[in-house]
């Protein structure tokens, strides 16, 4: 151990008239570790929630959109061949898109319409997952009459569960001397589905294609294809291999740009989370600073005897530097053993628990991210670090003779 390390190791073990110093360097440190900890479970637990409304989302919606741009694709089964040999392609599968009225007869809604394949669109979606009654399979049998699957929450306010029968008025229909005719059909629940997201819940409903391509007055083709990727991180590029891939005659989005607006926002949101939190650390350091100009202080004649007994200048900075280093790491190694504990305390016991009709899942959300991990214990190592320089550099500045001449 050299001369410095000695020196700021003796002076951290106070003594009985030093006992108030001693206190403040304890809270010093508390405060650091408290910072961290609540830095990590706060950003953990956003992460955690960014990850399950991302979920949530794809796993409704596609990773990527194709689309014709100015109409509608008419060979979507060519099409999809295109895509799947796009590398990092999973499956694809069409959709036809529509809003109408539904009607049970008690109560009357507006109404998201999805027209999708029940057999290639499980690979692509998960709402099949999610069905609380029935299955996408189920929307392929139609003994007399069409077949839906509703939100359950849409379910609920027309009053119907499985094998009730419901109305869809679309606006899609013949033109006549009084306007637009409008298309009715009588369909028959055969499922329900429970996303956890109240928008999806109270205003979609699932049909097949070809009740699809009625309602929404097609006569052939699809609105688009649905892909799904095997890598959600890397959707953007495999969107941009698949727009090379078709041509300039057709869009693709991923997933990223379809919400950018939400997710940029989330991401926004947790730069300012972080910014806050980082003012506890501040506070920490400037209790740091106090700390080591009150040594100061009382190490006067010391610093006065040490420089007269040949310390140099640098010496004396380092003494206390390490002294304020000892305590930032103290302070973050117990910011980070505590916050990653509570992390998997929370993730391993539901203490907390989340309404299921605002938030789009029940229990507190966990994500610990290394990285964010890292970032936090290398940033507050490098606040109390800086606290250090001001109380090193004044004790360097101490001249010997004007420290003793009281003496």
């Amino acid at each position: 151990m050299n001369f410095e390390w000695f020196v700021s190791l003796r002076y951290l073990r106070a003594k009985r008239k030093q006992k108030f110093i001693s206190l403040i360097s304890i809270i010093s440190v508390l405060g650091v570790a408290v910072g961290v900890l609540a830095l990590i479970v706060v950003l953990s637990v956003y992460t955690g929630f960014t990850e399950g409304l991302r979920d949530q989302i794809i796993g409704v919606n596609a990773h990527a959109l194709v689309q014709r741009l100015g109409g509608v694709i008419s060979r979507p089964d060519q099409v999809i061949k295109e895509i799947r040999t796009v590398p990092g392609v999973e499956a694809a599968t069409p959709y036809i898109y529509g809003q109408a009225l539904i009607s049970s007869g008690r109560n009357s809604t507006g109404v998201v319409l999805r027209g999708i394949d029940p057999e290639s669109a499980g690979k692509v979606i998960t709402i099949d997952r999610k069905m609380k009654t029935g299955s996408l399979q189920d929307l392929e049998n139609e003994n007399s009459l069409p077949s839906i699957i509703l939100g359950v929450e849409l379910a609920r306010q027309l009053r119907v569960g499985t094998g009730s029968k419901i109305r869809l008025i679309s606006p899609n229909g013949p033109l006549s001397p009084l306007g637009v005719l409008p298309k009715v059909r009588t369909c028959r629940v055969v499922g329900i589905f429970e996303t956890g997201m109240f928008e999806y819940d109270s205003t979609m409903g699932f049909i097949n294609l070809k009740t699809a391509r009625i309602l929404a007055g097609l006569d052939r083709g699809v609105h688009g294809i649905e892909v799904r990727v095997d890598n959600v991180e890397k959707a953007d590029k495999i969107a941009g291999a698949i727009q090379e891939q078709l041509g300039p005659g057709f869009s693709v989005r991923d997933w990223m740009q379809i919400n950018q607006n939400l997710f940029a926002a989330l991401k926004l949101e947790k730069v300012g989370i972080f910014i806050a939190l980082d003012l506890i650390i501040l506070v920490a350091a400037l209790n740091i600073i106090s700390a080591l100009v009150m040594v100061v202080m009382e190490k006067k004649r010391d610093i006065a005897i040490l420089k007269s007994m040949g310390a140099a200048t640098g010496s004396i900075m380092r003494i206390f530097f390490y002294q304020g280093m000892i305590i930032g790491i103290s302070g973050t190694l117990l910011g980070v053993l505590g916050g990653l504990g509570l992390c998997a305390l929370l993730k391993n016991y539901p203490i907390i628990e989340l309404p299921r009709n605002i938030y789009p899942m029940s229990t507190m959300p966990i994500k610990v991210v290394p990285m964010d991990v890292s970032i936090i214990a290398i940033s507050a190592f490098l606040i109390t670090l800086g606290a250090t320089l001001y109380p090193s550099w004044k004790a360097s500045k101490i001249k010997p003779a004007e420290a003793l001449s009281y003496e």
